[in-house]
């Protein structure tokens, strides 16, 4: 890169380049009595799984108060000197797989207590998330996540970031092989810098730093890279809107090999055409024994050639883009020493939730528990932290994390089958059976308050909204009808709004965009379908064509598939652009005509 170049790079760039890897003066600023973290470090900290926040419901108070705006909220507490004067933080856990024993989900849910926070998060990538950590409270609680056997190093960060895999305990080779390939992953791209061990957990300092990072360097990647492993005939994990994916293709009770899926990515900016969301490409088919290595050289690529300028395009997408798939792969090439095969055509994948009892085909069964957008809480009725707490305590279950922000409880008799089933009754937790499938499929981010980046509400709106569905939806004999339906209080996507049946995308308080026609499995994109409504708008806008799907729907025909029929010529596209007035009008006139 010129001298020219690397006077445009971004500031990120600088404060890691800077920081001495991941060090910066984290540990200094722990010790000291300031309320926050300067933005060097605070980019840094991400990287340790920490993010700085700002609480969105006190910032005028606090401005008029003279106070700034380093608040850090979730839920709003109950914290002595008042709500004004408390800084907090978010702190994610990397869980390669969202694999837990019942014994660290104990531990976890201690911290809950002993920090007044009242819930923690399961999040859209098998992750689990606290929101307002008191800034003294920061360094036990990451060594408390540490003594469990868990991390929150690269849970956040511009590296490899948690490593998505099918969270069904199924004992079959292929699943088992999944979630070996997701940890070897996980551990082959995490951070060697030893920074993370000083600051958090009171390790001796290393004198030098050298080779410290012999992969990511002293500049990380540009961005952050997510990576996810699914299989052919499952898509659980929304496998082509990662960064880089690997699908696995079965060969009887062995995989066969892995079709290689790059440059997905669900962020953009609104009013921004140049940025956009996108699905995955597929590269190349590969040999098993190079999945591990396939991942790293695609991390590699994206090291070398990501935009280090502007990070709202420093994604792999952008790249693609720019070099098209065929000379991404033609650079790819050069990174791996085995060989690259024709992609294996695929069919439309299934997408299981894994919500309610299956059997593990190893003579037990596991049990899947929905949580209303990831919030473990006991509130409103529903006692669910309570219920989890009873459940891991009496039974000692496995537990798996999954994508769609749910728990499954794993390595169960048939009798303690029953008995889970009893406690989440008694706890006022609504068994799978019991939820429409709008209610089921649906997914929010937890924008305000806690997110810098949210325009509107999600988390806290969402369950009024699907409220409001659920009962539209009842009334035109489409409750069990299948539909996905998402929520993000800003265009960036954490809830994986563009490939839902339904979603609404924040634009400013209670405004959203409306978009339409993705689909369960994963595979296509929506397209904006209404601009700037409101949130008491959002049943009208849409009561058309759901009245419309509803006459005319085929036998099991979702939402999204009946959308891209009424389309027809236009069909759905693999990127939201400036055509999408285009779209949005013709979908409407033919409603409007019926």
């Amino acid at each position: 890169m010129s001298e020219d170049q690397n006077k445009t790079e971004s500031k990120v760039e600088g404060h890691k380049k800077a920081s001495y890897h991941l060090r910066g003066t984290i540990a200094e600023t722990l010790r000291a009595d300031a309320p926050a973290f300067d933005e060097a470090d605070a980019s840094l900290l991400k990287f340790h799984g920490v993010y700085q926040q700002d609480d969105r419901d006190v910032r005028q108070e606090r401005r008029k108060a003279g106070l700034g705006e380093k608040t850090m909220f979730m839920v709003r507490l109950a914290i002595p000197g008042g709500a004004l004067s408390a800084t907090m933080f978010m702190v994610r856990l990397a869980i390669p797989g969202g694999a837990l024993s019942a014994e660290q989900y104990l531990r976890l849910d201690e911290l809950v207590d002993r920090h007044e926070f009242r819930s923690m998060r399961v999040t859209t990538r098998q992750g689990i998330q606290f929101h307002g950590v008191l800034k003294h409270d920061l360094k036990e609680t990451i060594a408390a996540v540490n003594r469990s056997l868990l991390t929150t190093l690269s849970a956040c960060g511009d590296v490899e970031r948690n490593v998505m895999t099918c969270p069904a305990p199924l004992a079959d080779r292929d699943h088992v092989r999944l979630r070996e390939l997701a940890d070897a992953i996980a551990r082959d791209l995490r951070p060697q810098s030893k920074a993370y061990f000083e600051i958090w957990l009171d390790e001796e300092k290393v004198a030098t730093t050298e080779g410290e990072e012999p992969f990511y360097g002293d500049r990380y990647l540009p961005r952050k890279f997510k990576t996810g492993i699914a299989l052919a005939s499952d898509n659980c994990i929304d496998v082509y809107s990662y960064d880089c994916g690997l699908v696995a293709i079965t060969e009887g009770p062995e995989i066969r090999g892995f079709n290689l899926v790059v440059a997905g990515g669900l962020g953009m900016t609104h009013n921004k055409p140049d940025t956009f969301a996108a699905l995955g490409q597929t590269v190349a088919f590969i040999e098993p024994a190079h999945a591990v290595e396939a991942v790293r050289a695609v991390c590699a690529v994206f090291r070398d050639y990501g935009n280090r300028v502007d990070r709202r395009h420093a994604r792999l997408k952008y790249l693609l883009e720019q070099w098209g798939l065929d000379g991404f792969r033609e650079a790819y090439e050069r990174y791996v020493n085995f060989p690259l095969h024709p992609p294996v055509v695929l069919a439309e994948p299934g997408c299981d939730d894994h919500l309610g009892t299956h059997r593990q085909g190893d003579g037990r069964y596991f049990h899947g528990v929905y949580i209303e957008n990831g919030r473990i809480i006991d509130a409103d009725g529903c006692r669910m932290r309570s219920a989890l707490r009873t459940i891991m305590r009496e039974l000692r279950p496995g537990v798996r994390l999954t994508p769609h922000q749910n728990m499954l409880l794993t390595d169960l008799t048939e009798a303690q089958v029953a008995r889970v089933e009893a406690l989440l009754r008694d706890h006022g937790v609504r068994l799978a059976g019991e939820l429409s499938a709008a209610r089921r499929y649906s997914m929010a981010c937890p924008a305000l308050p806690t997110c810098g980046l949210a325009m509107a509400e999600s988390e806290r709106l969402m369950p009024s909204v699907v409220d409001a569905f659920e009962a539209e939806l009842t009334r035109l004999g489409l409750r069990d009808a299948p539909l996905t339906m998402r929520m993000t209080g800003c265009p960036n996507g954490c809830s994986r709004p563009y490939t839902a049946d339904i979603a609404f995308v924040g634009r400013k308080p209670d405004v959203y965009h409306v978009y339409v026609g993705g689909s369960l499995a994963g595979i296509r994109m929506a397209d904006l379908f209404a601009a700037d409504v409101a949130t008491e708008a959002l049943v009208p806008t849409l009561r058309p064509l759901l009245e419309a799907w509803a006459r005319d729907r085929g036998v099991g025909e979702s939402l999204g598939d009946y959308y891209q029929r009424l389309l027809a010529p236009a069909q759905s596209r693999w990127k939201i652009t400036g055509k999408e007035d285009e779209t949005r009008g013709l979908v409407q006139l033919r409603l409007a005509g019926r």
